[in-house]
């Protein structure tokens, strides 16, 4: 397995809120994780690395190499609870830190068996030699009506309330995430990213982009470098995984 990340601020915000961990467990397994703050200059930025860190160290600490796929889920979902008591309970302690939240997409790749989770709207994709699959079903409005038939794919793109999510990591007591399960052919790559990308670059040019681009070790630059070519108003992060 390789792998190649990249997060940056963007093009107006002046702090980075998104945060991301990667951690080989042992020689056949990979754990990603990419969050996405909100709440505020002041908090938005510890929601996220909070949460990433709590689940990636909850998942170092309970997994091992004879795990079923229920027991990877049942890790998988309390990591999630872990990270978002832990965020809940930061935010009811300091004022400074009220109301932050963040998004969490995570991705368990144990040789080809993948196990993803998440809650919001941060993605993980498949993308083969000929397509690009979305894995994860945003948490949000847009979501929601899209699902519902109230918005077209083409209005959603420029609907003005495109960015409230209907969950997120910290912000009520609890919080259900949904787990999905893949397998990987060989050369598939695995894709988690943040809205900032997403919001900017579809899914089709980033299908090129990791298809056909000049490398594997630049795609994470090349579609962050898009995004900021259209003014990139949000913070951008991407993960790239190759079986």
């Amino acid at each position: 397995m390789r792998y190649w990340t990249l997060t940056d601020t963007g093009c107006v915000r002046d702090q980075n809120q998104d945060a991301f961990e990667v951690k080989q467990l042992d020689r056949n397994t990979l754990l990603c994780v990419v969050c996405d703050g909100m709440g505020g200059a002041r908090s938005g930025n510890i929601a996220s690395s909070l949460a990433a860190e709590v689940f990636a160290q909850e998942i170092q600490h309970h997994h091992h190499a004879n795990l079923d796929a229920e027991a990877v889920d049942q890790i998988m979902e309390r990591a999630v609870k872990l990270a978002n008591f832990t965020v809940f309970d930061q935010s009811r302690q300091f004022e400074d830190f009220r109301g932050m939240g963040t998004t969490l997409v995570a991705a368990l790749i144990r040789g080809r068996q993948v196990t993803v989770v998440n809650v919001g709207d941060s993605r993980a994709y498949v993308v083969d030699p000929y397509d690009i699959h979305q894995i994860t079903t945003d948490h949000s409005l847009v979501q929601m009506m899209l699902s519902q038939g109230e918005l077209t794919p083409e209005q959603a793109r420029d609907f003005p309330g495109k960015n409230y999510i209907t969950r997120a990591i910290g912000t009520e007591p609890t919080v259900r995430c949904d787990i999905f399960h893949l397998t990987l052919d060989r050369g598939d790559l695995l894709l988690l990213c943040s809205d900032g990308l997403t919001n900017l670059v579809d899914d089709q040019e980033i299908l090129f982009e990791v298809v056909h681009g000049v490398s594997k070790k630049s795609c994470c630059q090349r579609l962050v470098d898009i995004a900021k070519n259209r003014g990139a108003p949000d913070n951008v992060t991407c993960v790239l995984v190759q079986v």
